[in-house]
This record gives C-alpha cells, structure tokens and sequence, in this order.
C-alpha cells in the first residue's frame, strides 16, 4: 500500500528525498516518512516421517493445484509462531520443529511470504472451514501436484528446496 495521506493527521504526502531511501512519502506537518507497506505471509512446508508433505486445497486459489499451509502473520506474532499457528490452524496437527527457509517476494499477490519447513509426526488431517482438502502426498509425487515454477510458486520452491536437501544428504 502506498499512502497518499498521512495516517496520523490526514495531510496530503509530498515526496521527499530521504536519504539511502530516495523518494518517499512524507508528511510535512508530522515530518515524518510513510514508507510503503504490503501484508506479510507465512508458508509452511510440513514433511513427515514418512517424506510425506502436507498438500491442501483451497478453492478459491485453485481448483487444479494444491498448495501448502499459508497465512497471513498477526500483529505482535513472529514468523515462526505464525507458521506454527498456521498449520495447527489449518491442518489440525502439532509441528514438533519449524525452520526457516527463505523470504520471497510474490508479485501477483504484492505479499511478502516468509517460508519455512517444519516437521510433524504422520497424524490425520483436520482441515479448517478454508481448506477444501487435505492430505498427506510423498514429497516427489507433491512437487508435481503444485502451481508450476515458472509462475514463480513459492509452493514449488520450498518444495524444491526440500527435495535437493534429500539428494545432498549422506542420511
């Protein structure tokens, strides 16, 4: 979002050379700089036991791909509590262990996603009221089932991730 007003005193912005920033929104009564804002997404990768990861629907993203636990973070959450929040939300089952995995941005969307893989024991699903489907898929069968890379998915990514740090291990 850019601001076109101040949010504190509703004065139209001018756009004043800040520095390393360069032109930026700014309040000239509050003087002070709006710098442009756009939501913040967490992505989660759940993988099993069993290297099966936890594909879901939703219909009104699509109804050919699947996707992963997706969410938008709340004010006062960091990334991973949101992860963690996310997939205990949508699929009903405890993550014993989130890590980071990257920040893309998705420019369809204007959204800053944070992604992450988690691990989780093999549990049935709960789907929330926003998912359509969900289920357990091994992850090679998964990477296939996703919005392609070419769209720039980050779905396929993180997905892609987790499958070279399968082949690159000695375990």
């Amino acid at each position: 979002m850019r601001f076109k007003h101040c949010p504190d005193c509703g004065t139209k912005l001018v756009m004043k050379n800040i520095g390393d920033e360069g032109m930026t929104p700014w309040c000239d009564n509050c003087r002070k700089p709006w710098f442009d804002m756009f939501p913040t997404c967490v992505m989660t990768l759940v993988v099993n036991e069993y290297e099966e990861a936890l594909l879901q629907k939703q219909e009104y993203l699509s109804d050919k791909y699947w996707n992963l636990v997706t969410g938008f973070m709340k004010p006062g959450e960091t990334a991973e509590v949101s992860a963690v929040r996310e997939v205990e939300e949508e699929a009903g089952i405890t993550v014993e262990s989130a890590e980071f995995a990257g920040t893309y941005w998705f420019e369809a969307g204007g959204l800053m996603m944070i992604g992450f893989i988690a691990k989780a024991k093999k549990a049935p699903l709960t789907p929330s009221v926003e998912v359509s489907e969900s289920r357990w898929v091994p992850v090679h069968e998964a990477i296939n089932m996703v919005f392609p890379k070419e769209e720039g998915n980050v779905t396929y990514i993180l997905l892609e991730k987790y499958i070279e740090g399968l082949e690159n291990s000695d375990i």
